[in-house]
């Protein structure tokens, strides 16, 4: 049995599990998704391959945990982005600038190359609802400018600031796709 180095059984049961997030978390960065093993997640935490089904019950359940953890981070950033705009314009943009820096300084890139693993249905499905919830900060930002249709405009905002992050990824230059899609967003808005 392990060496108990934290002050409770609980305390030690969270610093363990951070240890195999924390692996989990490297070899995907510095491997690939698909050296996420049971094996290799345990050898980089110090553990025993028994001792990683104490805390995760699969391989996909430790990396349905780290995308789950990184788009409910994103979306605290994006949360506190809009929070602190003073208008529902500036919230919106404030949100589309947002999560377009988040792409470009490369935060977004575990979950993005975790998320080419398959799932169970049950992860996929909680996996999609933290996604979701990235959106909500600029829903009451949208009916304050008196837009009827929300979830069409959240919708299209969506599409679009996900075709700029493609290309953000694809190595554009990330201060003129910004720019540019704020101001598509933008203009969209007003016209719906």
């Amino acid at each position: 049995m392990p060496k108990i180095t934290a002050s409770t059984l609980v305390e030690q049961r969270a610093w363990r599990r951070s240890q195999l997030l924390d692996a989990a978390s490297g070899l995907a960065l510095e491997n690939g998704p698909t050296s996420v093993t049971v094996s290799a997640v345990a050898a980089r935490a110090g553990l025993s391959r028994t001792s990683f089904y104490e805390y995760f019950s699969s391989s996909s359940e430790i990396v349905a945990e780290l995308i789950t953890d990184e788009l409910n981070a994103f979306t605290n950033y994006l949360t506190e982005k809009v929070a602190t705009a003073s208008t529902p314009d500036e919230a919106i943009t404030s949100w589309i600038e947002g999560s377009l820096e988040y792409v470009a300084d490369g935060r977004h890139l575990l979950a993005r190359a975790l998320s080419t693993l398959e799932l169970s249905a049950e992860r996929s499905t909680q996996i999609g609802i933290a996604h979701r919830k990235m959106l909500a900060p600029l829903s009451e930002p949208l009916s304050q400018l008196g837009i009827r249709d929300v979830r069409q405009a959240l919708a299209l905002i969506h599409a679009s600031t996900e075709s700029a992050t493609r290309r953000i990824e694809a190595g554009m230059d990330s201060a003129s796709e910004i720019e540019s899609t704020r101001n598509f967003i933008v203009a969209g808005l007003k016209a719906l």
